[in-house]
């Protein structure tokens, strides 16, 4: 497995990673128009092609996890916490103190591995997320403090 920074090049990798995992998946010009905004970086994994991606950005003392996706086959390998640390710490570097995500309250695979990652719950956007069909999905706020010393919660 190899987790490096994601460049220009990778667009249309990071995109494919993003249709394998979700449905509507958004392409390569919307991965780009969020990823050129201020304090934006995303990441990759690979491992005989992409199996992972993360976008966020950190600015002005916070971070957010725009968007983490894991490819259904490269599930439970432990791609989505590498992830998750990476971020955090290049966001702690770029100076946030803390981070902060949204995630479907119809995802529980996604929301415990947050929670093993240290966010906590913070709050409920209602019929945040459209999904098939028109369905709307309320979407959780998590909330993860950066300025915590010590060992990450996946180095046990």
């Amino acid at each position: 497995m190899n987790l490096r920074p994601a460049v220009e090049a990778d667009l249309e990798a990071l995109a494919r990673v993003h249709r394998a995992a979700f449905e509507p998946g958004w392409d390569a010009e919307e991965i780009a128009d969020l990823g050129s905004g201020p304090g934006a970086f995303a990441l990759i994994v690979e491992a005989d092609g992409p199996i992972g991606m993360i976008l966020c950005r950190a600015i002005a003392g916070e971070a957010e996890i725009l968007t983490l996706a894991v490819d259904p086959a490269a599930r439970r390998g432990g791609v989505g916490a590498a992830l998750v640390e990476a971020a955090a710490g290049l966001a702690r570097a770029a100076g946030a103190g803390e981070m902060f995500l949204e995630v479907g309250l119809d995802n529980p695979g996604a929301i415990a591995l947050y929670e093993r990652a240290g966010f906590v719950r913070a709050g409920l956007r209602k019929a945040y997320y459209e999904r098939a069909g028109g369905a709307r999905v309320d979407a959780l706020v998590m909330r993860r403090d950066l300025n915590t010393e010590g060992e990450s919660p996946y180095s046990s």
